[in-house]
């Protein structure tokens, strides 16, 4: 009997484990794509909202331009709770706090600011943004939106 060698045909097991490594590499740098692209959504949403908060707040002010002008609407500093609801201009500022929590996070972190000199307006919008980034310590991270305006 002789022993003829047989000629392989098809892949062999080293050439399939290789193509599996590599499709699995693509595909947790699919996966990781996938995630960063997340987390620069997630900022981009937070950013716009600070955007829509900070008119807001000059919207009102505007209708209430006089009241603005005085002062009314200052807060003094980042103001992280809602003030009190005893004037126009108090009543808009402790629904723009509470706006700013419901669309920004209700962290201690997300806080706005009102400073106007006259009729020109600076409005400050802090948030949380430590899901928008790469920082693995919750907390850590804190954007600041500031918008200048004049009434």
């Amino acid at each position: 009997m002789g022993s003829a060698v047989a000629r392989q045909r098809g892949a062999g097991l080293i050439e399939v484990l290789i193509a599996v490594l590599i499709l699995g590499v693509g595909m947790l740098g699919i996966a990781a794509m996938q995630a960063t692209a997340l987390r620069n959504s997630q900022g981009a949403l937070e950013r716009s909202q600070a955007v829509v908060q900070s008119y807001s707040i000059l919207d009102a002010m505007r209708a209430n331009r006089d009241a603005a002008a005085a002062g009314g609407y200052n807060t003094g500093g980042l103001a992280c709770a809602a003030p009190g609801t005893g004037t126009l201009a108090q009543n808009d500022l402790a629904l723009w706090i509470a706006a700013l929590k419901s669309t920004l996070g209700g962290s201690d972190a997300t806080c706005g600011e009102v400073k106007c000199n006259g009729t020109d307006c600076t409005i400050t919008v802090q948030w949380d943004d430590s899901r928008a980034s790469d920082s693995s310590v919750s907390g850590s991270e804190t954007s600041q939106l500031v918008t200048r305006a004049e009434l």
